[in-house]
Parts: structure tokens; sequence; C-alpha cells
């Protein structure tokens, strides 16, 4: 199924796949107004939102009363569902394990629970299939996946700064994502175009879009 996605630094709308589909949500901040282990309960505008979360957010959470949690969506046929972060690397990580084949959302989120974001992180980009293996619901074969298929992404996660304002990052990750599109166009490998083009957004998080193309192009 295909959703038709605004583009706000163009200015224009395409078409995208369901499962590409950039969600409304970016964060939501409010007060606490349930705490577990496994969810809250974050009341925002007269609305109660309930976010499913990992240990690692409750521990963070469990002294505060407000918070901002970065969202993650998901849309199903049944239901749909947020999962909420403390941190944005923690959605980011999040993210990457949920691309994996055999890694649903609350594989995922038992994962987190298991370990914090900089030990998950190492686990992957050392290679220890070992530590993988110990966390429920994760095979060997789906353990050699992750790290095969992450091995070199995780590292960007433990790049990401939280000092940035809410909505920051997203800004980023959208022109990446667009920069990345356009050199693919252009008929360079993704994979390449993905590497050149996060090794210059780390140096200069500001760049435009187009100005990350223009130097990428100088560097493929």
């Amino acid at each position: 199924m295909w959703l038709r996605v605004f583009r706000k630094s163009t200015g224009k709308s395409y078409l995208c796949p369901r499962k590409q589909a950039i969600s409304m949500y970016e964060y939501i901040k409010g007060k606490i107004a349930e705490l577990t282990p496994t969810y809250a309960v974050l009341e925002a505008g007269g609305i109660g939102y309930l976010l499913q979360i990992s240990l690692q957010t409750y521990t963070a959470l469990s002294s505060v009363t407000e918070a901002t949690l970065y969202v993650h969506h998901i849309i199903r046929e049944d239901a749909q569902i947020f999962f909420g972060f403390s941190q944005q690397k923690e959605r980011e990580l999040f993210r990457l394990l949920l691309s994996v084949s055999g890694i649903g959302a609350n594989t995922a989120r038992i994962m987190l629970s298991s370990y914090g974001v900089e030990d998950m992180v190492q686990i992957i980009a050392t290679g220890n299939v070992g530590a993988l293996k110990s966390v429920k619901g994760i095979g060997a074969k789906t353990a050699e996946r992750a790290i095969v298929d992450l091995k070199n992404k995780v590292l960007n996660v433990a790049a990401v700064s939280e000092s940035s304002a809410p909505g920051i990052f997203a800004e980023v990750t959208e022109n990446i994502d667009e920069a990345v599109s356009a050199l693919s166009i252009l008929g360079y490998p993704k994979s390449a175009c993905e590497k050149v083009v996060k090794a210059i957004c780390r140096e200069n998080p500001s760049l435009t879009a187009e100005a990350i193309i223009r130097q990428a192009l100088t560097q493929l």
C-alpha cells in the first residue's frame, strides 16, 4: 500500500510505501500520569498517550514527573501502537533492530531492556553473538543476521547527540534520506552514498540536503 507524504523542506508531496512512510509523531511532551516497567502514560493537551517503553526508559522516567518521549508509531490493521524513548539514540537503535528480519517490535524492546544503548552498540559492532543469543526470542541465526546487517550502522547511533532540541535530529535524518535518494538516482551505489552522507552530516549537521549532495559528489 502507498501513502502520500508531504516533505516540508521541498514543499512537495510524494508517494512512498507504507512501511517507509514518515510518522507524523516526533515526540510527546507532558506529565507522567502512569508509569510501569513496560509502559508509560503521558498526558499532553488533555489527552493521555500510552507508550510502550523499555526498562532503560523506565529508569530514566522513575525520578521525574514530566518527560519528553521520542515516538515510534506502528500502524497495524487492528491497532496503532506508540513506543516511547527517553533518548533519540535509543529510538534510532530500536528502528535499526526492526529492520532485521526476525526481530519484531516486542523483541527489539526486550533487547533494549536487556542491554543499554551503548552496550548493544558494542555487542553488535564487535560481533558478540553469544550476548545477543542470551536475549529471549533471539536465536543464533537471528543474532548473526543482526550483526551482519547492523555492524556498520550501529556506530552512527552512538554518535547521536542528545543535546539537540527535539525535532533537530529528525530534520537531519530527513536531509540524509533526501541526499542518499538523490545520489542513488544519479547512479551511485546506495551503500557508498549512505557512508559518505552520514560522515558529512556528523561533521556539519546544519547542512541542507542540497549542500550535502554537492559535497558528497566531490567524495564519491
